[in-house]
């Protein structure tokens, strides 16, 4: 396992455990020095996206120092801003969010004493970008409708979203919305896409959230 897994590892396991946890906090410390900035994001898929991104920019992420890390929900968020922030590494953050999730991370870098009154643009201006609804909708206006769907015939799913349009709660919806719903109708799968149509980007029309972060980082 690399350094750069290693930290995201003890880092998860530190704000699981709180402030006061033993080893992990250690082994985190230890491995910090090789970080020179944390990327706070919701999910793996999250992850997954920038990092495909980067590498189709022809950047190595964690080579650079730059640790992504998942918090499995954006109410985690507090957990990780103790050990990362001020009180905690006190390295520099960035970080990814859905629009319905950004009052936890607007929330709590105010609570750690990063910001005060934050609106969306003191956000990004501290490097928290904000997905509309999120990723896998930017994604998917991104490429457009018919481009999602090629992705899916590539990934050899066409039967399936098929089968899941044909569904009577989906039936009179927009494709855009059926398209999203599949993403992340079961585990892995959003990860899986995540990495598939950041592949098939344009990159003159990458996603405002996902252009800026990496510009940021």
């Amino acid at each position: 396992m690399d350094e750069s897994k290693r930290f995201r590892r003890a880092l998860v396991a530190w704000a699981a455990a709180g402030p006061g946890a033993g080893a992990a906090a250690v082994v985190a410390r230890e491995l910090a020095g090789g970080v020179r900035t944390i990327v706070l994001v919701e999910g793996s898929s999250d992850q997954v996206a920038l990092e495909a991104l980067a590498a189709r920019h022809g950047r190595d992420l964690g080579a650079e120092g730059v640790a992504v890390v998942p918090l499995s929900g954006a109410t985690n968020i507090g957990r990780f801003l103790d050990v990362c922030g001020p009180a905690g590494l006190g390295l520099p953050l960035a970080g990814l969010c859905d629009i319905g999730e950004e009052r936890h991370f607007r929330r709590h870098l105010e609570r750690v004493g990063l910001a005060s009154g934050l609106t969306l643009a003191g956000l990004e201006e501290l490097g928290f970008h904000v997905c509309v609804a999120d990723l896998e909708d930017e994604l998917i206006r991104a490429l457009g409708a018919e481009g999602v769907r090629q992705v899916i015939e590539a990934q050899g799913e066409t039967r399936p979203f098929r089968t899941f349009r044909n569904q009577p709660a989906q039936r009179e919806r927009p494709v855009e919305h059926q398209l999203r719903r599949f993403l992340g109708t079961h585990s892995g799968r959003k990860a899986l896409y995540a990495q598939a149509l950041v592949a098939r980007l344009d990159l003159e029309h990458v996603p405002r959230p996902l252009e800026r972060l990496l510009t940021h980082v």
